[in-house]
């Protein structure tokens, strides 16, 4: 493993999640409360003992960068980092990223003087926990020049994803980027064999293998595509063609794997969250997940209920009643408010003198949220005033729509980040 370079891909503009990525890049949105999207990828390497790793981005990139530098240092005694390589203008091309591809040939220049045999490609923006040496040692057990990891996905989302098929060796055969129609999705179905390999006891037509978007190349295979085409993605371009002239494989990954690619599926990985048994588990001292420490104080509760509920550090929170929400650092919420299905992203500071959550504002509303709020599946996002008596409840059942101060995206109701909702709102 010491001989991989991991690089994190963390450069799109994410624009099927705005507004969450209205004023930061996807990698950098927030997670369950206290985390950060990158903080996955990032964990998944150091648990899997990959420990140089490269960080791309470009877009909207600031806090994404401050979190992954304030995040992740190794000591002087470890040859591990965790590094951010910052799109470039340059004098022989002043053009941004313009593909997954692109954003490594960019840069190629800074990896090729790295000596590494091969190299792993991650996305920054999915939930996932994997242990990527099983990977690595398929990889090497095959003769593999590629190795893509794959899961299976439903034919309702299976547009949003790279759709292959594989032979009796788990050689890849068959690769198509994104298939719109299903006259394209056409002969892409996963036959009950496939599905096997993954568990699925019970498979149906409507059911395909898709990329994680997690690729393993062998360091000169992929020195070959940088320098010999000017193809610019992987998943559109390189893995197609790689098919025909090398050899590339399908790595099954059957746990919980979840592209948070829209607001609809951001929201619901967080709801999975909060089951009694969620599908995938923070708590798991044997893999943790790591983030940056906060030595925020403990959270203080005067008198509310809560049911199914994650409460992040440093709240406060009074006479509420909270049911199945994620409740983020720093958060205030007043007393005789209620908040159901509804992820609150919490505040990136205190305010300099903050009310208690039973007092009223008299100048400014508050960080946080007031009394007598009725919040009903919603997302917060960070830094947010909300005064008293707001309700925010979508009782008509919008779909999407765009408001002065949120949008509605998926029937989801966002308060983007900075929002202050005045009081007696009704949404």
């Amino acid at each position: 493993m010491k001989r991989i370079l991991t690089l994190i891909l963390g450069g799109g503009a994410g624009t099927r999640l705005f507004p969450l990525t209205k004023y930061r890049a996807k990698p950098a949105v927030p997670l369950a409360g206290k985390y950060r999207l990158i903080d996955v990828a990032i964990s998944n390497c150091i648990n899997s003992d990959l420990k140089k790793i490269y960080v791309l981005t470009q877009y909207l990139s600031a806090s994404l960068n401050r979190h992954v530098s304030q995040s992740y240092a190794f000591d002087q005694f470890n040859q591990g980092f965790v590094d951010i390589l910052a799109a470039e203008q340059r004098a022989e091309d002043s053009s941004w990223f313009q593909g997954t591809a692109d954003a490594v040939r960019k840069h190629w220049a800074t990896l090729d003087n790295f000596d590494c045999d091969m190299i792993m490609i991650l996305p920054g923006d999915a939930l996932y926990r994997m242990d990527f040496r099983p990977m690595v040692e398929r990889h090497i057990a095959a003769g593999s020049d590629i190795s893509v990891a794959v899961n299976t996905v439903p034919r309702k989302i299976a547009h949003h994803f790279g759709l292959l098929a594989i032979d009796e060796e788990e050689n890849i055969i068959s690769f198509k980027e994104k298939p719109k129609t299903r006259e394209e999705q056409e002969g892409l179905e996963a036959p009950p064999a496939t599905l096997a390999r993954f568990g699925v006891t019970e498979p149906n037509k409507d059911t395909f293998l898709a990329s994680m978007g997690i690729y393993l190349f062998n360091r000169n295979a992929l020195h070959d595509w940088m320098m010999n085409t000017g193809h610019v993605d992987f998943g559109k371009q390189i893995i197609p063609e790689a098919i025909d002239t090398q050899k590339v494989t399908a790595f099954i990954h059957s746990d919980y794997w979840e592209d948070i690619g829209t607001i609809d599926a951001f929201y619901e990985a967080h709801m999975d969250l909060l089951k009694p048994k969620p599908p995938y588990r923070f708590a798991d001292p044997s893999r943790p997940v790591f983030t940056r420490p906060r030595f925020l104080p403990n959270t203080k509760i005067h008198g509310a209920n809560l049911d199914q509920t994650a409460v992040a550090d440093g709240c406060e929170i009074g006479r509420a009643n909270i049911h199945r929400s994620v409740v983020g650092l720093r958060t205030h919420i007043g007393d005789f408010s209620t908040i159901e299905d509804s992820i609150i992203m919490g505040a990136d500071s205190y305010d300099p003198a903050p009310r208690a959550p039973w007092e009223s504002g008299t100048i400014e509303i508050p960080l946080g949220i007031g009394k007598y709020c009725h919040i009903r599946r919603a997302i917060l996002d960070k830094n947010v005033r909300i005064g008293d008596n707001v309700k925010i409840l979508n009782e008509a059942n919008v779909d999407n729509a765009d408001g002065e101060f949120y949008y509605i995206r998926e029937g989801i109701v966002i308060v983007p980040k900075n929002a202050s909702v005045p009081s007696g709102t009704v949404i």
